[in-house]
């Protein structure tokens, strides 16, 4: 007998369903050769909108409901209706909010879209994307020592991304290309205070992303910009700079944006006894 290997996923929440994206790409991270689709269902918090995707639920054979729900009333018509219509339901929070209110000895709000309350963290996340997104690629240099974080690195290292996610993390973070005749010193950063960090890459690879860079853009350029010596002379170059300053170098070749920015948390966390 052959298993049937296609799933759908059915990522059920009461806010955005953040958290939920997150889970299912780790979860299909971990299982490659299951054909798993992915069906989003935001805001979703009365009873006639679970009536809603449970329909479309019944429609596929191996449906699985992954929902972060936390009005109890909901939550139970969806566990009683997916129990009914024998689908697989999994609550992500259920568990762990009942371990936490036994830790903490009190009882959870229950309150839809809770951590995206326009508080004071909010604000200062918004303050930390919008000095990133000013001060990227080498921009208004002259307030780079209000960053927290400062990252260098040649053209096509995944700078700005990082500084991105970083943002969205609550860093204000600014980034500065290298071409090779740079002094870092004429930036005047505050090196004992900023946390500042150097990418680097497999020159191959740099290349390969360079050239699928200009041909998105249309663009032929036969210069330096895609010359495999002239990268390797780059690359090199931007190590012996962050050598020289003690700069922590980062090699990017063959980690995610995610990956990078845990490492750069985790030096400034150390920089900064936090």
């Amino acid at each position: 007998m052959v298993m049937n290997n296609k799933f759908d996923l059915y990522l059920v929440s009461d806010s955005t369903g953040e958290t939920l994206d997150r889970i299912a790409v780790a979860i299909k991270a971990q299982f490659k050769d299951v054909n798993l689709s992915i069906h989003h269902f935001s805001f979703i918090r009365t009873k006639d909108q679970i009536n809603a995707f449970i329909k479309r639920c019944k429609k596929n054979k191996n449906s699985i409901i992954l929902y972060t729900l936390v009005e109890q009333e909901v939550v139970n018509y969806l566990k009683d209706t997916a129990l009914i219509e024998k689908i697989t339901c999994l609550g992500v929070l259920d568990h762990l909010v009942l371990k936490f209110e036994n830790i903490l000895n009190k009882k959870a709000n229950h309150v839809p879209s809770g951590q995206h309350v326009l508080n004071k963290e909010y604000y200062e996340k918004i303050s930390s994307m919008h000095f990133t997104i000013e001060h990227d690629d080498g921009q208004k240099l002259e307030t780079i020592n209000e960053a927290d974080i400062i990252i260098f690195g040649v053209s096509r290292t995944s700078k700005t991304p990082t500084s991105i996610y970083l943002a969205n993390r609550g860093y204000k973070v600014a980034n500065i290309p290298l071409t090779g005749t740079e002094n870092i010193d004429s930036y005047s950063i505050d090196f004992k205070r900023k946390t500042v960090v150097g990418f680097v890459i497999d020159p191959h690879r740099l290349e390969d992303v360079r050239r699928t860079r200009l041909n998105l853009i249309t663009e032929d350029r036969h210069t330096n910009y895609i010359n495999i010596e002239s990268i390797q002379k780059e690359v090199e170059v931007s190590k012996k700079l962050f050598s020289l300053k003690s700069i922590p170098i980062i090699d990017v070749t063959r980690r995610s944006v995610e990956e990078t920015s845990a490492a750069i948390i985790k030096i400034h966390e150390i920089k900064h006894n936090l």
